[in-house]
């Protein structure tokens, strides 16, 4: 690679300034636990299920996985309330599995992240349970505040909809949750609450895990005295929950106490966040995180859309969120580019074509892992996985959901589940959480038992045995795109350029890295359309590196003619 001075030395220079790092250069895998694969025939996915697929990751060439929560909870939000930070929850299997899990990934040079949960706990967790019977030093381990049981102590609302205010009658109090009434937030104010997360997050770190995902993270500090929220700002308070006061005091502690000691990579969940927010916490100045996700389907919402309408966007919106994200935190700071993960519906089924199913899920594929940041790439998504068809709410297994419909119910916003069901099968957090297809046989060959959540019809044709040796599947080229991310630097490490940025169906965009560059083309669309390549791009000099079509012209012109949903990569 050419280093000499040169215009494409100087930009050499600024990606050089931000240090080398493994999880920069890595591609990552999220694993939930409870639907990826059942040991035991009980119906939820389970550690020791895992370790029998370790050879499948390795096989797909992924770097890290990330491990939703499967530490020991009551599961009133799938594990995201956690009623014992050090215990393996029995449905999931024991201590010495995940210790067999670790060292099978590392065998295998898989590094594994784990889901770090510190806003809020279960309301069965010990210092819960000590807290409401004011038990020293627990007392104010949470938010309490006196008062009338009818009357809340402020207009917050949950994230999950209702009050964000429960009366517990044992201590005759009001305690705060953003989430699940079983979910009650840590009083992070309290030193004794950040000290006994320290502890516990080192005695994860000293167990030889990689990392951590950090949940909901900057919601943990929340404004001086709980004020009233202006309900015209979407999630009533948000305002002052969201990035509060202390955030970045908090954040930095978090760093310098704990992962700052060891090789461990964080990558933080925030909602609501712009990419100044992300310089602000993972920049050269900020608090120590070492990225940010980029939810791009979030950012497309607006406080004003229909809440029972889907949501309408344009590509030259979504063109011009990506560029200020790639190039707002070039040099700067780092990212985690997403099209799915455990909340998100699929992204064949949202961004793309179920009836052009491969083209679409092999183009976002292609999208997803050349840009700027580290990928994750969520279970099922290497397949083209698609939303399912809920027909009731008894069928669904997300309580955010479920909440949301009823309070629509109760509020009278919709009639019943029919009039909600169009927006929740399109973007219902299930959609990511059935069971992940593994075969043709029954129940996709996710359990001999009775799957806690429904299976998507589609697993007979769509499943990890059916796709392990087509080399023309959407796993297949999942695997190239993986390889060659890990071949090309410039892919990983390059300066990013949007071109065409009102075109209505194509993003196209360059990466440079010294004399290195890449041309990335995408067709985000069900029609054909011609378009030319963009001014400065010496069409002489690049050739057809990968594309998720054949018959694709090696050589680039001058005029590209680009199928329906065409993804290209031409390299020099």
């Amino acid at each position: 690679m050419n280093t000499e001075d040169s215009p494409g030395a100087s930009v050499r220079t600024t990606n050089e300034r931000i240090d080398r790092e493994w999880w920069k250069e890595a591609v990552v895998y999220q694993i939930y636990p409870k639907s990826f694969s059942d040991s035991d025939g009980d119906g939820i996915g389970d550690i020791p299920g895992i370790v029998e697929k370790v050879d499948y990751l390795d096989e797909l060439g992924v770097d890290a996985v990330w491990l939703s929560p499967v530490y020991q909870s009551p599961q009133a939000d799938n594990g995201y309330d956690i009623s014992d930070y050090r215990a393996i929850d029995d449905q999931y299997g024991s201590m010495a599995d995940f210790d067999e899990l670790l060292s099978a990934l590392h065998d295998r040079d898989i590094r594994l992240v784990m889901d770090l949960v510190v806003n809020h706990t279960s309301d069965e967790h010990e210092w819960f349970k000590r807290s409401r019977r004011g038990e020293e030093p627990y007392d104010e381990y949470y938010y309490w505040r006196e008062g009338d049981p009818e009357t809340p102590p402020n207009n917050w609302e949950s994230i999950f909809g209702g009050s964000a205010w429960s009366y517990d009658d044992e201590r005759e109090a009001w305690y705060l949750h953003l989430f699940h009434e079983k979910q009650p937030d840590l009083n992070w104010r309290n030193p004794a609450v950040r000290e006994a997360v320290y502890d516990m997050v080192n005695w994860w770190l000293e167990k030889g895990i990689d990392g951590f995902r950090l949940d909901a993270v900057n919601l943990l500090s929340k404004a001086e005295g709980l004020p009233d929220g202006d309900p015209a700002k979407g999630i009533t308070g948000r305002e002052h929950f969201f990035n509060g006061p202390a955030i970045h005091t908090y954040l930095g502690e978090l760093h310098d106490r704990t992962v700052d000691r060891y090789d461990a990579m964080t990558v933080a969940e925030m909602g609501g966040i712009t990419h100044e927010h992300a310089l602000a916490y993972c920049g050269e100045d900020g608090d120590g995180i070492d990225m940010v996700f980029q939810f791009l389907r979030d950012e497309l919402g607006g406080e004003d859309d229909p809440a029972w309408e889907p949501l309408e966007w344009t590509l030259p919106e979504l063109t011009s969120i990506v560029t200020d994200w790639q190039t707002g935190l070039a040099g700067e700071a780092w990212v985690a580019p997403v099209l799915e993960n455990h909340d998100q519906p699929r992204s064949v089924s949202w961004w793309g074509s179920e009836a052009a199913r491969r083209e679409s899920a092999t183009m976002l594929a292609t999208f997803l892992l050349t840009m700027r940041g580290t990928p994750f790439v969520y279970q099922g998504q290497e397949l083209g996985m698609t939303n399912t068809d809920f027909e009731s709410l008894e069928e669904l297994g997300d309580p955010a959901t479920k909440h949301r419909v009823e309070n629509a119910i109760a509020n009278g916003d919709v009639e019943s589940f029919a009039d909600a069901k169009r927006v929740i099968n399109l973007t219902s957090r299930d959609h990511a959480r059935t069971p992940m297809q593994w075969s043709a046989d029954a129940n996709a060959g996710f359990t001999d038992g009775e799957p806690w959540l429904k299976v998507n019809e589609n697993y007979p044709e769509i499943n990890a045995a059916a796709q392990r040796g087509d080399p023309d599947s959407v796993r297949a080229y999942y695997q190239e795109l993986i390889a060659l991310r890990h071949d090309a630097e410039v892919l990983v490490y390059g300066d990013f350029e949007m071109h065409c940025p009102d075109h209505e169906s194509v993003l196209a965009y360059t990466r440079t890295l010294g004399d290195d560059r890449a041309l990335v083309v995408l067709n985000w669309s069900d029609d054909p359309t011609t378009i030319d390549v963009p001014p400065g791009v010496p069409v002489d000099e690049f050739g057809l590196t990968l594309a998720n079509r054949t018959d694709v012209p090696t050589t680039l012109d001058e005029r590209l003619a680009l199928e329906p949903w065409d993804g290209r990569v031409y390299l020099t």
